[in-house]
């Protein structure tokens, strides 16, 4: 039987994709541009990004095939930040990505146009990122981590019931740790606890803010500051000479020597990020997608390292902990 001029057709076609590989590479005008800046380099943030990155490869969006993606880190300098955003404006992409509050400020200061979706961000609304979380408006949208200070303040209660000085180490120019600085301040008393206040403005100033600490407090917390979690280390060798013990407000510094962090997981803040990110893509005004907050908390415990720092973590709290480091 002869075969119809459209099967011929549809066939030539079939063997000529074959012969070049048999799948072309998607046109670049198909592809979806979007960048993405972080303010700093530390597992958190890293644990995001990598989220973002998964989260759109499962939706369909792999970079070199239907996605150009591009990125930069800040290196923890809001200066950098800023030429970055100005960079990324420039470049006109379908959005733009900023984990973390200093960078997610640079790229809505650079443009009012281009979809912005934040992450990691602990108060979009101190940030002035957005005046709603329920409806952000604008062009910009994302994902909030701001820390459960209330049940941070308790889990030092539960394991050190004899601090009630509190160290509280954060870098006075990032708005996120404002914002929980007066969360701790209000907080705290309602457990008999007092708040010592230590900043550094960079990394190289996270040792000295450290020892300012030892013999004023009790205890150290170090909420999610972007300046402080790149400087841990400092943080956790005063502890440990001190022997004060050290508790973080994220999971991923507890396997760098906290002993206790009760947060998010990181990893999970930037999936849901990216589902943010495709439902732009796909084309919904980000004004009208609603800022999402995190909701399952994980419990990461440190026995070596309390110990090092004069700590005996409870035998009930280490059962019930959803990773212990060995």
């Amino acid at each position: 039987m002869a075969q119809s001029p459209l099967k011929t057709a549809m066939l030539a076609a079939t063997f000529a994709a074959t012969l070049l590989g048999c799948n072309p590479q998607t046109p670049q005008s198909a592809q979806k541009f979007v960048t993405l800046t972080q303010f700093v380099e530390h597992p958190s943030l890293d644990a995001t990004r990598k989220g973002i990155e998964e989260e759109l490869a499962e939706a369909g969006f792999k970079e070199g095939e239907t996605l150009k993606f591009k990125q930069e880190s800040a290196q923890g300098n809001p200066s950098t930040a800023a030429q970055i955003a100005t960079q990324f404006v420039g470049e006109n992409p379908d959005v733009i990505v900023a984990i973390a509050t200093p960078s997610a400020q640079a790229v809505a200061s650079a443009t009012k146009e281009i979809p912005i979706v934040f992450s990691a961000v602990t108060d979009p609304i101190s940030a002035k990122l957005a005046s709603n979380l329920e409806k952000p408006g604008g062009n910009v949208t994302g994902v909030t981590d701001l820390s459960p200070i209330d049940k941070h303040l308790d889990l030092i209660a539960e394991i050190t019931p004899q601090a009630k000085r509190i160290g509280v180490l954060y870098n006075a120019g990032e708005t996120n740790s404002i914002a929980l600085l007066d969360l701790l301040k209000q907080e705290a008393p309602k457990r008999g606890m007092t708040i010592v206040e230590a900043t550094a403005a960079n990394s190289s100033g996270v040792l000295t803010a450290a020892r300012s600490l030892v013999g004023k407090v009790d205890a150290i917390y170090v909420p999610t500051d972007n300046t402080i979690a790149s400087a841990l280390e400092a943080v956790i060798q005063v502890g440990q000479d001190a022997k004060l013990p050290v508790y973080a407000g994220d999971t991923d510094s507890v396997a760098r020597g906290a002993i206790a962090g009760l947060s998010f997981n990181y990893y999970d803040v930037g999936r849901q990020t990216g589902k943010v990110i495709v439902q732009i893509l796909d084309g919904t005004n980000p004004g009208e997608i609603p800022v999402r907050s995190v909701e399952k908390l994980e419990l990461h415990l440190n026995p070596k390292s309390a110990q090092t720092m004069g700590v005996t973590l409870p035998e009930a709290m280490l059962e019930k902990a959803d990773k212990v480091i060995e």
